[in-house]
């Protein structure tokens, strides 16, 4: 089932979409679940069963789709977690995995426009596999970890890459405003009951930029879920962005940085395509 939160005529609701028909659940079932998070962290299946008969219907083209958690109580990103990005990076092999915080206010949904932001030309892309937690949990051991996972979805961890590397802390430059595409929807894990057989596509203008299978984290989805709740409690609607592959325009020659004017593609296998125009920053 892929699930989506969207706005239309300035309301927003949520719903699961059937080709292109959005199924609005949030209509029906608002007044005691009034977004996303809170309905995977509930029975959705039997919610959303008992609901759709009597749900209105509306197109895919006549909504805005926002990132499908636009509230998490987390957003955890893991950093140089392919081999092939760890060494174009130049950065030694590590026991643990490397965790950064991203903000929701830097987050869009599908078809928004990412912002390059005055402060930098050096805008680059990172296209990755985002991880929502269904079922919140303390110390989830990884045998039990994908029982605790709602679904999957894209990512593109747009990194302003002089920012980031102001200090050995990349925060500054992962959380600009309009810099993290998400979307265009949560695909709910019966579709995917194993998140390591999916192949991953980065293009930029029709042009592909990075591209590999999910079988090749270093460290693995449910890896990623014990080591991270073993020091916080993960919530129903956190998000896991778990890195990307190598290929980033920062390590390139000549280096490629995304502009204005640009298109940005992050497709993944049984999910589909985040597609993100580029626009200088918008000040409001």
């Amino acid at each position: 089932m892929k699930l989506v939160t969207f706005t239309r005529s300035g309301k927003q609701s949520y719903g699961f979409v059937d080709n292109d028909t959005i199924t609005d659940i949030g209509q029906t079932l608002g007044s005691t679940h009034p977004d996303l998070k809170s309905l995977i962290g509930d029975d959705y299946p039997k919610l959303i069963s008992s609901s759709a008969d009597t749900a209105p219907r509306v197109a895919l083209s006549d909504v805005q789709l926002l990132p499908p958690i636009t509230n998490p109580d987390k957003i955890i990103c893991v950093g140089l977690n392919y081999e092939s990005h760890r060494k174009e990076t130049g950065r030694p092999e590590v026991e643990f995995p490397t965790l950064f915080t991203r903000f929701a206010n830097s987050q869009i949904g599908d078809g928004e426009a990412m912002w390059r932001p005055a402060e930098s030309t050096s805008f680059d892309y990172e296209g990755e596999l985002a991880v929502v937690i269904g079922s919140g949990g303390w110390k989830i051991p990884e045998d039990k970890a994908l029982e605790h996972v709602a679904g999957y979805s894209c990512y593109n961890d747009g990194s302003v890459r002089d920012w980031q590397r102001h200090t050995s802390q990349f925060t500054p430059g992962k959380n600009f405003r309009h810099t993290g595409p998400f979307g265009p929807w949560l695909v709910t894990t019966d579709e995917i009951p194993d998140p390591s057989t999916l192949t991953l596509t980065t293009r930029l203008n029709g042009e592909v930029m990075q591209h590999a299978t999910t079988d090749l984290l270093i460290f693995t989805i449910p890896v990623l879920i014990n080591y991270i709740s073993r020091f916080t409690r993960l919530e129903p609607g956190d998000v896991i962005v778990s890195g990307t592959p190598g290929g980033v325009g920062f390590k390139r020659d000549p280096q490629v940085f995304m502009k204005p004017g640009d298109v940005v593609e992050v497709e993944i296998s049984k999910i589909g395509i985040l597609k993100n125009p580029i626009e200088a920053e918008s000040i409001d």
